[in-house]
């Protein structure tokens, strides 16, 4: 199994009731970051959404630009890009611009949306979202080869492109496939990426592990992240609230976009569990054991600012996390 790597995830929500502009919730993140970075955070991943009143933050790679410009440890991923939306050879050149900056410190989770409004604002009818998806992954497997290549496909037809300049990464970043439905798992499966897996787990976890197996492959040797919060707290009962109502405002987004897009619904069973984890250390290192050892997860990251709260209120749970949940739920996964 790799190497457990515990990090945190920003979408760079701000509720308009903040009294923050998005300016200073910007320059505030920032700080955070550089602190995370000295604290011993493996990762720094963000989510990408558009058009969203909140500001949702639309574009990762400047952000991380500017935050491999001050950090030396942590690793920059998305949980998820939107492929439909970004060009895979640009994407590309901008990721080989990212690795270089960062010293070979960049991955990509890729995923291909489904909110109506965002494919009305591009342009794009939602029925193309396969095969952009699709597409992409071959775009990007073969930019991230550093070879000339050409491609003809449904959506991109492209003729001797060579991404420069060079990857730092031999091979180019980690890729990753998000998946929320078995086409989704099996994606994941046929491209041999990383993998992310959200929702039911019969329809998306599960038919990965499955699909792996059926041709000889052990996932046990992939990496598999999710976001998935964490508060150290010894006083549930005066810290959690307050989380608990930014954790609210997050998910009635979500909630928003699988009614208008009518996913997501109609169906039970088990999730992926994505729920906060909440208690003192010794809680967090058991729960996180257990969700550890059942899925496989080797990478976790907590929503560091949950919208509407600011870095400081998180700090003392972020603190505890990396200095002493993360160090004792290491010794415990070593004596497995």
């Amino acid at each position: 199994m790799p190497d457990l790597r515990i990090g945190v995830c920003y979408d760079f929500r701000n509720p308009p009731d903040s009294g923050r502009s998005h300016a200073a919730l910007y320059a505030e993140v920032m700080e955070q970051v550089r602190w995370l970075d000295k604290l011993g955070s493996d990762l720094v991943w963000f989510t990408e959404h558009h058009f969203i009143e909140d500001g949702y933050l639309p574009s990762w790679i400047p952000v991380a630009s500017a935050m491999a410009a001050v950090t030396s440890h942590v690793r920059f991923g998305t949980d998820i890009c939107l492929a439909p939306f970004n060009h895979p050879v640009r994407l590309a050149e901008d990721m080989a611009v990212l690795d270089n900056l960062s010293g070979g410190r960049v991955e990509v989770g890729l995923g291909m949306g489904y909110a109506p409004h965002e494919f009305r604002g591009f342009g794009l009818p939602v029925s193309r979202r396969v095969s952009l998806m699709n597409e992409a992954i071959e775009v990007l497997q073969a930019c991230f080869t550093g070879e000339r290549f050409s491609y003809s496909g449904k959506r991109y037809q492209l003729d001797g492109v060579q991404i420069t300049p060079g990857f730092v990464q031999e091979g180019g970043p980690p890729l990753w496939v998000a998946a929320m439905s078995e086409p989704g798992a099996l994606r994941a499966a046929k491209y041999d990426t990383n993998f992310l897996p959200q929702g039911l787990r019969h329809r998306s976890f599960d038919p990965w592990v499955d699909a792996l197996r059926a041709d000889g492959r052990d996932p046990a040797t992939k990496r598999v992240g999710i976001i998935r919060s964490i508060l150290v707290t010894d006083d549930r009962d005066a810290d959690w609230p307050v989380i608990r109502a930014a954790e609210r405002y997050r998910m009635a987004l979500y909630r928003r976009f699988f009614e208008e897009s009518g996913e997501g619904f109609g169906e039970s069973g088990e999730p992926v569990p994505q729920t906060w984890i909440v208690g003192n250390v010794a809680q967090c290192v058991e729960q996180l054991k257990a969700f550890i050892l059942e899925f496989g997860m080797t990478d976790i990251v907590t929503m560091a600012v949950p919208p509407g709260l600011s870095a400081e209120q998180m700090s003392p749970s972020l603190e505890r996390l990396f200095r002493d949940v993360v160090p004792a739920l290491r010794r415990e996964l070593n004596k497995t």
